[in-house]
């Protein structure tokens, strides 16, 4: 009788720690209006050291990546919740396309693109492995597909050495900026005391 009865309760479990709560909407948000306001300040900050790096070799300049992808990793480290990251850069992306940059409403795709990149990892971990490895792995899948998409929108008929260069900067910049960056944010904010509602906060203030 035991037995028959826990199965339903480990699958009610499951189905808690999925679940949105209105906090997780709210923290989610207020991670995405963080981040669109480092978005707009990076949409303008990156110029000067894009102007630098494409000469070297071109397609260096997607190691410049790594901030427009912060908000999905770092919504997924604290939320912890099927879709986090997704709905945190696309909202992200959405302000910026909205207050205004050079791109546009593609900006919209590349935060759909981005985030997606970085839901997959954590999906493939199946929401239950939260250390740094699986940040940099979901940093880099932002990068990824920042890389491809970008190949695609803004760069065709570029040539193999730049699409390889450009595609693999941007996910080197994803891993160390985003994957560590995000990490490093989250840890930062649950020593805090403000992610005591999440399990991030919790994680974190059982190692302390």
């Amino acid at each position: 009788m035991s037995a028959s009865t826990s199965i339903p309760a480990r699958t009610r479990s499951a189905r808690s720690r999925f679940r949105w709560r209105v906090v997780d909407i709210v923290v989610a948000s207020v991670i995405a209006v963080a981040c669109a306001v480092v978005f707009l300040v990076w949409n303008v900050g990156y110029e000067v050291p894009s102007a630098v790096l494409t000469p070297l070799l071109p397609g260096l300049q997607g190691l410049l990546a790594g901030p427009w992808l912060l908000a999905g990793v770092l919504g997924g480290l604290v939320i912890r919740k099927p879709g986090a990251a997704l709905y945190t850069e696309l909202v992200a992306a959405i302000i910026s396309a909205l207050v205004g940059n050079q791109w546009g409403p593609l900006t919209i795709v590349s935060g759909l693109a981005q985030g997606l990149g970085a839901e997959l990892i954590l999906l493939v971990f199946v929401y239950g492995v939260w250390r740094l490895p699986v940040a940099v792995l979901a940093g880099a899948g932002a990068g990824l597909a920042c890389g491809i998409n970008d190949r695609i929108l803004w760069y065709p008929g570029v040539d193999t050495l730049f699409t390889t260069v450009y595609v693999v900067s941007t996910t080197v910049s994803g891993a160390i900026v985003a994957g560590v960056g995000g990490w490093c944010l989250m840890r930062g904010l649950a020593s805090t005391g403000a992610l005591s509602r999440f399990a991030a906060g919790r994680d974190v203030s059982r190692r302390v």
